[in-house]
């Protein structure tokens, strides 16, 4: 005998402290999932206030306004006859929680807060919230007046770690973390008869994490049986952080429903039917009835609203859903689509008329620039698809009337990506100057080139005020003239990129200003390969936070896909930042100037922040590393080492400034929330640290020396 019940979670684009626009998306996917029949809707984790509000949570006008929009979603008969899990912060007892409400017909059932909070990365739930440290306890929460009003005088709803009942099922909540910690909730709600678990998650995409996130759905539900529901708020809410979506249904270990991980849809309602005779079926086995009879019980709210129909076994129209195979992105889909959408998202709420990229004819800049064309591919994707909002976004960006629509990608480009080669006559080469129009001329942006010897000549004119002239290294000046010379040169770039970011609209007949792009990638600013107040200074930096081989990656990706060919040539370009005269002897390179290969610094950085290692640990494991002992000895990679360390530690500084950048990899330096540590360092090359390296390669070199002579 069947019981099928309908279920609905959603993905909302919502927005750090847009009340209305928040509501409205919520109001949107209740409609939606009532349109297929769904008896109860789930939706994001604090999606009435957007979950990268920060230190605005300790504000008590964010609460005042979280009740002001949940009465009028509870005011709203059109959301009434579905039961819904909501989710805003809430004040109790002079307490700040993480909480969801649920309610139904315009009334709240009760208030169920956040167990375990997110604290580590780029989280910091425990600064602005208090975990609710008491698992399976509830007590009673005073309504506001308001709330109190339009229940009829109720005045208060419990609030704890409770379950709900229903004619027809018994259904549990856990919140986003909860997930992911070892002992989740979901256990013991499951062994407490909890047949529907609900997660309403605030995850951000990080690359290849989407297989954490539904390998734990999957073996919640495999191991317990169940339905679990999840829900992921989509989009850029307000900060470095992208919500990649992908809500799903799961059933008994198997996905039933899967939404979108990359959209420009503000609201995506993903539903499916399943059989509460499937989840029972699952559960009888007798050593699950004997730790199910030992667990202890819930406090259980009850309701007569039922989620299934009274009918019994078959109803016309409506069958559980098969499995499905689940959809996951590779690692080059994830850097074109994540990017992509986020700086979407900035743009589109920045109001600006679009992007300024500095092109410098290097793979980084043109990876920037290929994700902005990237950008205007999703755009365009999304009007074919008839998705009104982002065409009347376009059009308003664009100047156009309400009846233009761009014919291509390259076509919106034009209009909004503006690229600048900022060159100078003994430095820059040939070839960079015609990659950087050959690649902006493939994908459409409107291009500028300029060079800029007569500023860096009146900059460098300055210093003869000194009574000296500077040289460079190549014509027999010192490392500090070297690199002053080079850095003038980088800052006046940065300074030429705003004024045209500025200028440029007007000058082609706009009225709005540009944000300007970033393109330093995550390796070179671990090492501080960067001049600080150069064109690493920007608006947002959609990849400070990807490694060079990621970014090698996505290129070869987009020159198949994208149908750019021109790419090629900066998969195979020498890295290099053409800060130094080109002679018929030398020309700069970026590894060579580090000391170091891409890849190494990307072995670096997994060490030091993944692995959480010094640099006597790091040096440790990098001698028991495959790759690096059959390349390097000892020696070597103790020099190596070192190295990384020093210039980690002299250029922790410019970290303290760069650019708010796209968080997609898990050793990001960014400085002002995910990677917290000192800017001062002592000097590591007199340290202990060191000292105990070099001990530790004598050692090795004195047992090996032994080990010959034997």
């Amino acid at each position: 005998m069947g019981h099928l019940v309908t279920l609905a979670t959603c993905s909302l684009n919502q927005w750090a402290l847009d009340w209305e626009g928040n509501k409205d998306r919520i109001v949107k996917s209740i409609h939606q999932a009532k349109a297929v029949g769904a008896t109860l809707r789930v939706g994001p984790e604090l999606e009435i206030s957007g979950y990268g509000c920060l230190d605005h949570f300790l504000e008590a006008d964010v609460y005042l306004h979280c009740w002001e929009m949940l009465e009028k979603i509870l005011t709203d008969e059109s959301c009434h006859g579905i039961l819904l899990d909501i989710g805003m912060p809430v004040a109790h007892r002079n307490v700040r929680y993480n909480c969801r409400i649920v309610c139904l017909n315009g009334r709240i059932l009760f208030i169920r807060p956040k167990i375990f909070l997110a604290n580590d990365g780029n989280y910091r739930e425990n600064r602005y919230f208090t975990p609710w440290s008491r698992p399976k306890y509830h007590e009673e929460y005073y309504l506001p007046r308001r709330i109190r009003n339009l229940m009829g005088g109720t005045i208060k709803v419990p609030i704890g770690d409770v379950l709900l009942s229903t004619p027809d099922t018994c259904i549990g909540i856990e919140t986003c973390e909860e997930l992911f910690t070892p002992d989740s909730p979901h256990n013991q709600m499951s062994l407490n008869g909890a047949e529907i678990i609900t997660n309403s998650s605030g995850s951000h995409h990080l690359l290849r994490k989407l297989d954490q996130r539904i390998k734990l759905v999957l073996d919640a539900t495999a191991k317990n049986g169940g339905i679990y529901i999840y829900s992921n708020q989509i989009g850029m809410d307000g900060d470095r952080l992208y919500y990649d979506g992908c809500s799903m249904i799961a059933v008994n270990g198997e996905i039933v429903a899967q939404g979108s991980q990359f959209s420009l849809t503000d609201c995506e309602v993903i539903t499916a039917t399943v059989d509460l005779e499937d989840v029972r079926s699952h559960r009888f086995a007798p050593s699950r009835g004997q730790q199910a009879v030992q667990s202890t019980a819930y406090h259980r709210i009850e309701t007569d609203f039922a989620l299934s129909d009274e009918k019994a076994g078959y109803i016309h129209g409506k069958s559980p859903g098969p499995a499905r195979q689940i959809r996951y992105h590779t690692p080059e889909e994830e850097i074109a689509l994540g990017p992509a959408i986020w700086m979407w998202g900035y743009l589109v709420r920045s109001k600006q008329a679009g992007y300024l990229v500095p092109l410098s004819g290097g793979i980084d800049s043109c990876a920037t620039a290929v994700l902005v064309f990237s950008m205007c591919r999703e755009v365009m994707k999304a009007i074919e698809a008839g998705n009104k909002l982002v065409l009347q976004d376009v059009q308003r960006l664009s100047g156009e009337k309400s009846d233009w629509k761009p014919k291509s990608a390259q076509e919106f480009c034009g209009r909004i990506f503006h690229t600048v080669y900022m060159g100078m006559k003994t430095q820059s080469s040939a070839e960079t100057r015609k990659r950087a129009k050959d690649l902006a001329e493939a994908i459409g942006a409107y291009h500028v080139e300029v060079d800029i010897d007569e500023v860096f000549e009146a900059q460098k004119k300055l210093i003869t005020t000194l009574g000296f002239e500077p040289k460079f290294k190549v014509h027999g000046g010192s490392h500090q003239e070297n690199i002053t010379l080079q850095n003038i040169q980088s800052r006046t770039r940065m300074v030429t990129a705003y004024m045209f970011s500025q200028i440029i609209p007007t000058a082609r007949g706009g009225d709005r200003g540009l944000l300007v792009l970033g393109s330093a990638n995550v390796d070179e600013c671990l090492r501080g390969y960067l001049t600080k107040y150069d064109c690493s200074s920007a608006d947002i930096n959609p990849i400070g936070s990807i490694s060079k081989n990621d970014l090698k990656r996505f290129i070869t990706y987009a020159t198949k896909n994208f149908d750019l060919p021109i790419l090629d040539e900066f998969i195979h370009a020498v890295p290099t930042a053409e800060l130094e005269p080109i002679t018929k002897d030398y020309v700069q390179s970026d590894e060579a100037d580090m000391g170091f290969t891409y890849d190494e610094l990307s072995d670096f950085g997994i060490l030091r922040k993944q692995q959480k290692c010094g640099p006597y640990g790091a040096f440790l494991k990098l001698l028991h590393n495959e790759k690096w002992s059959s390349k390097y000895g000892p020696r070597e990679i103790a020099l190596k080492t070192k190295r990384f360390f020093h210039y980690y530690a002299i250029n922790r500084h410019k970290m303290t400034t760069m650019t708010p950048a796209y968080h997609a990899e898990a050793y990001s330096p960014d400085d002002n929330r995910f990677d917290l540590r000192p800017f001062c360092y002592p000097p590591f090359w007199d340290g202990w640290s060191f000292k105990k390296i070099d001990e530790e390669v004598e050692r090795i070199e004195r047992d090996m020396g032994m080990e010959e002579k034997s």
